[in-house]
């Protein structure tokens, strides 16, 4: 049997293993595979006997053991064979702690033959970084502080939170907030040039950004300043990656292209795909193709995917449609 008979696809948060053909009585072990930035679930088994079982658990390591991955995920079986696809969905997974190989198990009386799908979805992976703390979503931490406070000393979250002597005032669409023109100068190009020419934001002292809320207007300000906070990424990504690509600030772009790689799902891959090309982003363009046409997702969501190619760019369509030929 060929190496790839063991091998699970990966693309986000979405693994898939083929299965070429499976006989009564056969039991097969993937081969350990990565979700996101973590390797504690690594395997999958299935075996026929009179009903097939599907199993999902992680390498039986001290990590596992001091550090269970408590798992939330959809699971399907999506049968290759039959002149129409059908899929067989597990009613679904929601925060189940996963030790060993016994932990999960799905018992299922179908009658595919031939090639099918296992099909697994994450939606949460979840660790106790120390006994006693609570769990920890791998992704909601993916992106840490790091990223921010290696371009900037932690005291100028101060500066920012307490207007510490500010001479710039931003105005979002929804508020205002005081800022300072060497701190902004020195971490965008954009800035730097507005601030060293006599343009109407230099001599009022103010920075008009009327495309961004208040809120996420904080996000972009935090982020510059050196005062990361997840969540607050997180929700305004979009927003902030926008502003990066406006003002001229690689690192946050960088960050907003590696996190939005992160989450890519059937209900925000068009979108996705849309704001890849836009902000030509390719390694989020060539996930979010690989997750329509490779993973087969396209079929799921075709009604969404009529509208998406009304409106869609055309230079866009073109590369999807070369994408499904190849494929």
């Amino acid at each position: 049997m060929s190496e790839s008979a063991y091998r699970v696809d990966t693309i986000s948060r979405l693994a898939q293993w083929r299965i070429e053909a499976l006989s009564s009585c056969t039991y097969r072990k993937s081969d350990p595979f990565k979700i996101g930035l973590w390797n504690c679930i690594r395997y999958l088994t299935v075996e026929r006997n009179k009903q097939l079982f599907v199993k999902l658990y992680p390498e039986a390591s001290s990590v596992a053991r001091v550090q269970p991955p408590i798992a939330s995920f959809i699971i399907k079986l999506v049968s290759c064979s039959a002149p129409i696809r059908k899929a067989l969905a597990h009613p679904g997974v929601c925060d189940k702690q996963l030790k060993n190989n016994e932990d999960f198990i799905w018992a299922v009386d179908t009658t595919f033959v031939g090639k099918f799908i296992i099909d697994v979805e994450f939606l949460d992976l979840k660790i106790v970084p120390q006994p006693g703390r609570e769990p920890s979503s791998i992704w909601s931490g993916y992106f840490n502080k790091e990223h921010s406070l290696s371009t900037a000393l932690s005291s100028l979250a101060r500066m920012l939170t307490e207007s510490i002597r500010t001479d710039i005032t931003i105005n979002s669409s929804s508020g205002s907030i005081g800022a300072h023109r060497a701190v902004l100068a020195t971490r965008s190009p954009v800035f730097l040039s507005m601030f060293s020419h006599n343009l109407q934001e230099n001599e009022l002292s103010t920075v008009n950004i009327s495309d961004m809320s208040f809120e996420a207007c904080q996000a972009f300000l935090n982020y510059i300043y050196g005062n990361f906070q997840p969540d607050e990424f997180l929700t305004h990504r979009i927003a902030l990656l926008r502003a990066a690509d406006k003002y001229d600030i690689s690192d946050l772009k960088e960050a907003c292209h590696d996190s939005l790689l992160e989450d890519i799902d059937a209900m925000n891959v068009l979108e996705r795909l849309q704001t890849a090309h836009l902000y030509r982003l390719p390694r989020l363009k060539t996930g979010c193709l690989r997750y329509l046409v490779n993973f087969g997702k396209i079929i799921e969501i075709h009604d969404d995917f009529n509208l998406f190619l009304q409106s869609a760019d055309r230079e866009l369509i073109a590369e999807i449609f070369h994408k499904i030929l190849a494929a």
